[in-house]
């Protein structure tokens, strides 16, 4: 491979049946899912025996992880790689709900790092498309102690103590690890997340699955994990400027912002380090670097390397998600 040779870079999605998915990443957003019960796509993922693999360009086939293998500080920025190695650190997923997921919540990083020698998982979301009356479950709606945690975890009564937020299209949220959570059924939304694949499911509404079992919970992983400050600045409130970049999420896990464009706009990416992924929540564009044009459309996602320092966005209308660490 040649070290000099990156280029904006698209990967086939991995589509991901759920017991809760539904068909909206096939009829919305485009994806090539089979079935009615699809509730993921990892659109970018080093997640161990889910690696994403190159569709564009000279380096088509090749996985995430060969890329970052080779190219290493090309790929991901100097301090990314020093910081991460050759683990990518972002997961990017869509994900509908046709019905409620779990409630559940994820450890961060010194549990996670302790009990499954992984990254801890602190995610946002970004409502992509709401049906009408969706919601979310997002935090408890009072102060709970452990004691009255445990009380409803037992009487099954977990939901009486939970706040549901109403949500709709350019709802964003901040979740973060410890924070008790659900997708709310009607739901389909864009996920930025540490890349991790643990989660501790407090609560499965008792449904079964197609072979007539119930789903694990992990009651002991969550009590250990979870946060009782009832913090309610989960959600992000943002005013967004068309032809402008609109902060959204800033931890130390991952930057996200929303950029709108109607027009075009040139991009700088010196200043990052990093490299930058783009996901298009609405609409659609062309993105042009010297060497390069692709198009970006509705539930496409694609990764500039940290060796890129710029890009112009040229559209007569799109939405879309810039992340980078």
């Amino acid at each position: 491979m040649d070290k000099d040779s990156l280029y904006i870079l698209k990967f086939k999605p991995i589509l991901k049946e759920k017991i809760w998915g539904g068909s909206k990443l096939n009829t919305l957003l485009g994806k090539e899912a089979k079935g009615s019960s699809v509730g993921e796509s990892w659109e970018i993922s080093d997640v161990k025996g889910e690696q994403s693999v190159v569709v564009n360009g000279a380096f088509k086939g090749e996985t995430l992880k060969n890329l970052l293998t080779f190219h290493r500080e090309k790929l991901v920025g100097e301090k990314n790689f020093k910081r991460f190695g050759t683990k990518f650190p972002l997961l990017i997923k869509f994900i509908d709900a046709k019905e409620d997921l779990s409630v559940q919540l994820h450890p961060g990083d010194e549990i996670a790092k302790r009990k499954h020698n992984s990254l801890g998982k602190t995610e946002m979301w970004y409502v992509a498309q709401a049906d009408e009356n969706a919601n979310i479950i997002i935090g408890f709606n009072q102060k709970v102690s452990p004691e009255l945690y445990q009380k409803n975890v037992t009487n099954k009564t977990i939901k009486d103590i939970l706040h549901y937020e109403p949500v709709s299209a350019g709802d964003t949220f901040f979740v973060y690890s410890g924070l008790i959570h659900a997708i709310g059924k009607g739901v389909l939304l864009a996920e930025i997340q540490q890349t991790s694949d643990v989660t501790y499911r407090v609560y499965d509404w008792d449904r079964k699955d197609t072979n007539g079992n119930y789903r694990e919970l992990h009651q002991e992983d969550a009590l250990e994990a979870i946060d009782f400050d009832n913090n309610a600045d989960y959600k992000v409130s943002y005013d967004s400027k068309k032809n402008e970049v609109t902060d959204l999420v800033n931890c130390p896990h991952f930057v996200t912002n929303l950029v709108e464009v109607d027009t075009e706009v040139l991009l700088s990416h010196k200043k990052f380090n990093s490299f930058v992924i783009y996901v298009c929540v609405e609409g659609g564009a062309e993105i042009i670097n010297e060497k390069q044009k692709i198009d970006i459309t509705l539930g496409e996602t694609i990764l500039v390397p940290a060796s890129i320092n710029e890009v112009k966005v040229v559209s007569k209308g799109v939405k879309l998600l810039q992340t980078y660490i």
